[in-house]
């Protein structure tokens, strides 16, 4: 009778333990999932803003040739898959954005705000390093504003071969209220709605996937101001455009931006001045 009493205290001791154990790894598993759904990047639902939209520009192949339906003629989907190949890209559009140099702050007028010595050697700097890059470039478009219009004269020094082409686009400007808003800067509502409306219209000029005739991918060059540049990544990168004003870019910077065949859209570089000396350095 002893022995057999033994015998069930072990089983129940044995029980007991691999009953506690299994608890024991049922309540951890618990408490780690529990963690991990409190994590941000498992428990985040993309917002509707965040998915992105592949006809940004307008130029999906999908949404220029009439749909033909499910289970239609053989000889139509043939068709209408040849249309759909016509519209369709496979280079890629390189856009390289920079920054004017510093300038005379100090100046009333466009006229008088010049670029510094400082701002005139960041341009050199700037244009040497695009020369190392090696690019195909194809031409430097840039801002009507005195800072925007030497900028772009010293960069084409080491740049020669390529032609120089004014847009009073790209001027310096308001392009929407900024979230969260800055209080030593508020320009007049007014100010936002004209120069919103052009600098979007720059936008929708320069940022697009390339001609399905393109046959290489393009580099261009484009000189102009800080909050166009910022503007300009926000709205490519389908980021929310009120968030501009939370980028900082130095001066002569280099940003580089790439809009592929399928319509995504890449930022190689943000505010690129590496390439500068430290005592060359301002924003």
């Amino acid at each position: 009778m002893g022995s057999w009493t033994r015998m069930q205290r072990m089983v129940s001791l044995t029980v007991g333990a691999v009953g506690g154990a299994a608890g024991f790894w049922y309540a951890s598993r618990q408490w780690n999932q529990r963690q991990v759904y409190a994590s941000w990047t498992t428990n985040f639902e993309v917002s509707k803003c965040g998915k992105w939209d592949y006809n940004w520009d307008h130029r999906d192949p999908r949404s220029l040739v009439e749909p033909v339906g499910d289970n239609v003629d053989p000889v139509v989907q043939n068709r209408y898959n040849e249309k759909l190949d016509k519209k369709r890209t496979r280079v890629t559009r390189h856009l390289i954005l920079v920054r004017h140099g510093q300038y005379n702050m100090d100046g009333r007028t466009d006229a008088e705000r010049y670029l510094t010595e400082k701002g005139r050697k960041q341009a050199a700097c700037s244009g040497e390093r695009l020369k190392q890059l090696g690019f195909d470039f194809d031409k430097i478009i840039r801002s009507t504003m005195t800072r925007a219009q030497e900028t772009a004269k010293i960069i084409s020094g080491s740049l020669p071969e390529l032609k120089l082409h004014d847009d009073a686009m790209l001027e310096e400007g308001a392009p929407i209220p900024p979230e969260p808003p800055v209080g030593h800067w508020r320009p007049e509502v007014s100010q936002f709605f004209e120069d919103g409306a052009r600098i979007e219209a720059a936008f929708r000029k320069y940022f697009h996937r390339a001609e399905p005739d393109q046959k290489q991918d393009t580099y261009t060059l484009v000189v102009c101001h800080a909050n166009v540049i910022r503007y300009f990544v926000c709205r490519a990168l389908q980021f929310p455009p009120e968030a501009w004003l939370r980028i900082s870019l130095g001066h002569a910077s280099i940003t580089w931006i790439s809009v592929m065949d399928d319509g995504r859209v890449t930022l190689r570089t943000l505010g690129e001045t590496g390439h500068m000396p430290k005592e060359l350095l301002s924003r």
